[in-house]
């Protein structure tokens, strides 16, 4: 395998298979040794920049902690504390912002969601627009399409409870109803990178909560490529049946940005009124013995019931931590 340094990371997809499993399996050596000192100076006396649009918790702790834990150091900023050109100001433009943040740093870090765009696909141009000005990785850290990070984490944590060959397990990707109402960028990394891995995917949602063409099309390819299933169904129980994982996320509808901005208050008030959508212990009953995953925050008692949530084969907070360590792989491989 080439070496990764200076990469960016957009989307798994833009990855090959040999460098994911690498860093997966770089990710659970760091787990297994910590606080081993071949691992902590990795990224002595440098400083990732972290870049929020939007706020988050586990994101920024984890980047935080994963910067510490490499020697390094993680610098939290924020577009209302920055003079940067938009449409509407006067300020920097992406191209002297990227070359200068590249003249300070070793890797910068970018998280922009829901409604700080107007437009479905802003926030992926936005971070490809500083990857492409920038000398230095770009990451992101949660954006409208992708979310690269939390989906290697989703694997890591099953390549813990059901073996490093996922090939031939069932992910039940099911839409939960709920009072968030949340991008695509979890479920659509999800889909891309268990597909690859040869898992079979079902794709489970209501009327009128499709996912980006495009990303479905990938998936489709990915699934034919690795002699895997893809499926999709409107039915909230028939996905169920034989699952080894189930991941139940809300997400938005295609027509959240009809208006030029994001229509939170009608994306709940439709998602609220599904009901039927919620992963329970009934459901659960038709899985095979299946896992429970979500990227959280969770909305418990409409995404999922905590009857399963905090049940014995929840493996939720696993997934979260082991977003330090394949965040810290991520880093040692592209910016050490």
């Amino acid at each position: 395998m080439k070496s990764l340094k200076g990469r960016d990371l957009v989307c798994t997809q833009e990855w090959s298979r040999e460098e994911l499993l690498a860093t997966l399996e770089l990710a659970e050596e760091m787990q297994a040794k910590r606080y081993d000192p071949k691992f902590t100076g990795v990224l002595a006396n440098r400083t990732f920049f972290m870049f929020f649009y939007n706020p988050s918790v586990r994101t920024r702790q984890s980047f935080e902690c994963a910067a510490t834990e490499l020697g390094g150091h993680a610098q939290f900023l924020e577009p209302k504390s920055m003079r940067l050109k938009t449409a509407k100001t006067a300020g920097e433009t992406v191209e002297d912002a990227a070359k200068v943040m590249a003249r300070y740093a070793c890797g910068l870090g970018i998280r922009i969601l829901e409604d700080k765009i107007g437009a479905y696909g802003e926030g992926d141009a936005l971070i490809r627009e500083y990857a492409r000005w920038s000398e230095i990785p770009v990451v992101s850290m949660a954006h409208d399409k992708f979310h690269p990070c939390q989906g290697l984490a989703d694997v890591m944590g099953l390549r813990r409870h059901l073996g490093a060959n996922l090939k031939g397990k069932k992910l039940l990707q099911v839409w939960g109803h709920g009072a968030l109402a949340r991008s695509w960028c979890s479920v659509q990394e999800s889909i891309l990178i268990c597909s690859r891995l040869g898992m079979d995917v079902t794709l489970a949602h209501p009327e009128g909560y499709d996912l980006d063409p495009a990303v479905l099309d990938q998936v489709k390819k990915n699934c034919a490529e690795h002699k895997a299933r893809f499926e999709i169904t409107h039915d909230p129980r028939e996905g169920y049946e034989g699952a080894d994982v189930v991941y139940s996320r809300n997400w938005m509808t295609p027509h959240a940005y009809d208006s030029g901005e994001f229509d939170k208050a009608g994306e709940i008030e439709k998602a609220l009124a599904l009901t039927e959508w919620i992963c329970d212990a009934a459901k659960m009953k038709r899985t095979n013995d299946a896992l429970f995953t979500h990227p959280m925050p969770i909305d418990r008692g409409h995404e999922v019931t905590d009857e399963v949530a905090s049940g014995p084969r929840s493996i939720i907070y696993d997934v979260a931590e082991n977003r330090l360590h394949v965040q810290k792989a991520i880093m040692a491989l592209t910016m050490a």
